[in-house]
């Protein structure tokens, strides 16, 4: 017996709805890197909300076509009160302060020996200060989040790192994804985030 379509949504057979529903969030995921990540839209929010509401009717006329990296699974609502253990794939070192001339210098003399290397080119940046995150990617969907905590484990921060929409739920890279890879950054807000978040 076949499910009748939810409203708004036309009949498609099971391979339809699957290729379909596959084709829409490559589709989705694609202008979600371009919005929060390249501030680069494409499309109006419009648009962008009715390929989002299209799958999330799909899905629920097939639920057993829902993936964990669905845009449709991403988390919104109130972060978890507690948090679980989580064990880092590598330590998560801190960075050494360094304040005099003679520091750097002692540091690019220390490069240059490590590498083997006479001349080196370097690029500095401010140092933004947040809360610092490793994401693992499993197959190229995201598996977990953890907090640094003491560099060897930290806090199971997954549910909440969901609801930051710069971080990809899959990996849009058109190759294919390693079995396991990870990545760290100080999770922070712009000053107009934090005041929109504020209840004052």
């Amino acid at each position: 017996m076949s499910a009748a379509a939810p409203a708004g949504v036309a009949p498609f057979a099971r391979d339809d709805a699957r290729r379909r529903i596959e084709a829409l969030r490559r589709e989705i995921r694609a202008h979600d890197h371009l919005y929060y990540v390249l501030d680069r839209p494409v499309i109006s929010d419009a648009e962008y909300d009715r390929r989002l509401d299209e799958l999330k009717r799909l899905e629920g006329l097939y639920p057993d076509l829902v993936t964990p990296d669905s845009p449709t699974q991403r988390v919104a609502g109130a972060p978890l009160p507690a948090f679980p253990e989580v064990r880092h794939l590598a330590p998560m070192l801190s960075l050494d302060s360094v304040v005099h001339e003679e520091d750097v210098r002692r540091f690019v003399g220390r490069l240059r020996q490590a590498l083997g290397q006479g001349r080196l080119a370097l690029v500095a940046e401010p140092k933004l200060d947040g809360a610092s995150i490793e994401v693992v990617y499993q197959r190229g969907a995201l598996a977990r989040a953890g907090t640094r905590g003491d560099g060897e484990r930290g806090e199971d921060v997954t549910a909440n790192v969901k609801t930051i929409r710069s971080v990809p739920l899959r990996l849009v890279d058109g190759g294919l994804p390693p079995p396991s890879w990870s990545a760290r950054a100080p999770a922070r807000s712009s000053r107009r985030q934090g005041r929109s978040a504020s209840p004052c």
